[in-house]
């Protein structure tokens, strides 16, 4: 059990964001409001678990970790997040074909 990590532990501003301005995400789990998001009622469901966003500003929280704030186009919510709450969507995530050197129509 002495190899648990703990949110305390970390601090994230030793090296850079994980995520860019611009670059795709998407949500690892349900978020509802805490009662931080103004108009919206406390447990009200504020993103999907899986829930496509874009990465819209970086901030940081307590001098340790960095906050991005995710506008999410399903829901229309502008939501900040730990890096631990997403997942980055690389372009052509849902193609099967691996990607190749070679441009396109020219084979071997």
């Amino acid at each position: 059990m002495s190899n648990i990590v703990r949110d305390s532990e970390v601090v994230e501003l030793n090296r850079p964001p994980a995520f860019r301005y611009g670059e795709k995400v998407k949500a690892k789990r349900m978020v509802r409001n805490d009662g931080t998001y103004a108009g919206k009622e406390i447990g009200e469901l504020l993103v999907k678990k899986g829930e496509q966003g874009v990465v819209v500003s970086i901030g940081t929280f307590l001098q340790q970790f960095y906050i991005y704030g995710v506008e999410f186009t399903e829901s229309g919510n502008r939501v900040g997040m730990k890096r631990r709450e997403l997942l980055p969507i690389w372009d052509g995530e849902e193609e099967d074909e691996l990607p190749c050197a070679l441009p396109a129509g020219r084979g071997l």
